[in-house]
């Protein structure tokens, strides 16, 4: 069970009014980035999660709803994500194409930066490498760019991201990922804390050299490993 600092963080993701596009500061990222300069470490109760939960963190009994306050709606049938950027083929994929290639089912658990974790969480999806092979992936990429349709982005190493463990997903527990969780496909990476895995995927840019994305740039670690506890730089 969560102490009173970890439900405080959660509530200001939940309803709060924010525009990553227009770069409006809301309550969220103002108490974000002070945290993150703070290098704030949530304060929890550890539960008994039989080794799998990383330091810091605590179960949940369900899966919260975090995000900047925007829940894009973006219908399959004008879906689009393209793969661009350090890539010998780049990819315009709608729903139809998306769905055509090589499915995959993972299981894997989350943790969030705010401490909390859910366990054996069941995804259906394209496995990241699956895309990366499509695109022909250029020898030279070592990074990658995830750029959302609410504006967001974040980024993420190659051995993290074409990982085996690291999908595209549209499913959820064997029904259709919800657009409050970010429907229809997201990122999941599910070494790194969650905010790695972005939501209302729109683009993925392979690059040379890493570029930091919007929370990166805003206090939080470049990488985001939650067994080392990389919540902040």
């Amino acid at each position: 069970m969560a102490d009173k600092d970890d439900d405080r963080f959660k509530a200001l993701f939940e309803g709060q009014p924010g525009s990553v596009l227009g770069e409006q500061k809301s309550k969220l990222t103002e108490t974000k980035e002070q945290w993150a300069r703070e290098k704030r470490q949530p304060q929890t109760r550890r539960t008994d999660g039989g080794g799998r939960l990383p330091p810091g963190q605590h179960l949940s009994k369900d899966w919260p709803v975090l995000d900047l306050g925007q829940h894009p709606l973006i219908p399959t049938d004008q879906w689009v994500m393209k793969v661009a950027g350090a890539v010998g083929r780049p990819l315009t994929l709608d729903w139809e194409a998306f769905l055509a290639l090589p499915q995959a089912e993972t299981t894997s658990d989350i943790h969030c930066v705010t401490s909390w974790s859910t366990f054996d969480n069941r995804w259906g999806g394209v496995l990241v490498k699956t895309l990366a092979e499509a695109a022909d992936l250029r020898p030279e990429a070592a990074f990658a760019v995830l750029h959302c349709h609410d504006g967001y982005t974040t980024n993420l190493p190659l051995d993290h991201f074409l990982a085996d463990g690291s999908l595209i997903v549209h499913s959820w527990n064997g029904e259709p990922l919800t657009r409050e969780h970010g429907g229809p496909a997201r990122a999941v990476v599910p070494s790194l804390y969650f905010w790695k895995s972005a939501k209302w995927l729109r683009q993925i840019t392979f690059l040379e050299k890493d570029a930091p994305g919007f929370w990166e740039t805003r206090g939080y670690h470049n990488l985001g490993d939650p067994w080392k506890q990389q919540r902040y730089g």
